[in-house]
């Protein structure tokens, strides 16, 4: 079964909105691409770790290819802000696309490439990088939106 990996900011809304994906079977949010082994979210939140907080997932691809994904993610934050999505401010939050094979990163940088020259006023700033030191998060942060009331 194929993985993606993404970082748009805050964990929670991204996981939210790849559940919603048709095809996305699983999600998990963690911390990827640190120094820091098994980190912890005040780890992380320190901002000296160089984690950035990801979304994990497991996708049917006879039912979304990675390429669509990889549109999603666009579609669900501005990459064209280093380190921040809304108030979320540091490296933690960073646009980041993190691949596992040479397809995901080819797929993942003509895609980044295109809409870096048609879509966004602003140049992207965000990063294609090779899939390592993943940590699952805390319980508590898994399907966090789902389970909030607010």
């Amino acid at each position: 079964m194929p993985k993606a990996v993404f970082g748009a900011g805050c964990f929670w809304g991204v996981e939210k909105s790849f559940s919603e994906v048709e095809g996305v079977l699983n999600t998990e949010v963690g911390y990827a691409q640190g120094d820091t082994k098994n980190p912890t979210y005040e780890d992380v939140c320190r901002g000296d770790t160089k984690h950035a907080e990801v979304v994990l997932l497991n996708f049917n691809e006879q039912i979304v290819s990675y390429k669509n994904l990889v549109n999603k993610f666009y579609e669900i934050h501005d990459p064209t802000t280093l380190n921040q999505q809304g108030p979320d401010r540091g490296t933690q939050y960073r646009s980041i696309i993190i691949y596992f094979d040479e397809s995901q990163k080819n797929i993942a940088e003509i895609v980044t490439k295109e809409l870096n020259t048609s879509k966004f006023k602003n140049s992207i700033t965000t990063t294609v990088e090779q899939f390592k030191n993943y940590q699952k998060a805390e319980d508590y942060h898994q399907a966090y939106l789902k389970k909030a009331v607010f």
